[in-house]
């Protein structure tokens, strides 16, 4: 007859060893996964570099068209810069670099017919680390997006671009 510790023992095994498959799959997962959301990221950067170059531009829009910002003016957004109330016929150049690259990424979420993110995920996908500190400053921008119209939170934490904005042409950009 076999002891009750030996039958913990063989059961605590197998468990263990189950475990030990689990985190394996989850690694496998994980590096699938990273390699996915890179090739999605590349992708997006894509279309929008075709969109740019396939945008039609006439002569008198060249001509009196504002001075673009070089990229560095553009990330040197003011701190504490405000998010205006959206509105039809506004473009989203009126936000800073951080807001519009939320507004972008939902964007991209909504062309390809994908459900709303979570601010782990937009961490995630802009490269950043998903500590609290950064999904959090995610997390404040925004919900100032939602309050100011860009965006909506139809579920506690899950963000997507507004309907409005979304039915604007070119989602308002």
């Amino acid at each position: 007859m076999p002891s009750v510790l030996g039958l913990l023992e063989q059961r605590e095994l197998a468990a263990r060893r189950r475990v030990d498959e689990l985190r394996e799959e989850v690694d496998r997962i994980e590096a699938e996964l990273t390699v996915a959301e890179l090739e999605w990221k590349e992708w997006a950067v894509a279309r929008s570099r075709v969109g740019e170059v396939l945008a039609p531009v006439d002569a008198t829009e060249r001509d009196h068209a504002p001075a673009v910002p070089t990229p560095s003016e553009a990330a040197a957004a003011k701190p504490k810069s405000q998010v205006p109330m959206w509105r039809e016929g506004l473009a989203w150049s009126v936000l800073s670099v951080d807001y519009q690259r939320i507004v972008q990424a939902l964007t991209d979420r909504h062309w390809l017919g994908q459900g709303p993110l979570i601010c782990q995920e937009l961490a995630v996908l802009f490269g950043l680390d998903a500590v609290p500190a950064k999904v959090e400053a995610l997390r404040s921008k925004a919900k100032r997006l939602v309050a100011r119209g860009w965006l909506t939170e139809r579920q506690p934490g899950r963000f997507m671009l507004a309907d409005a904005v979304a039915s604007w042409p070119d989602g308002g950009s």
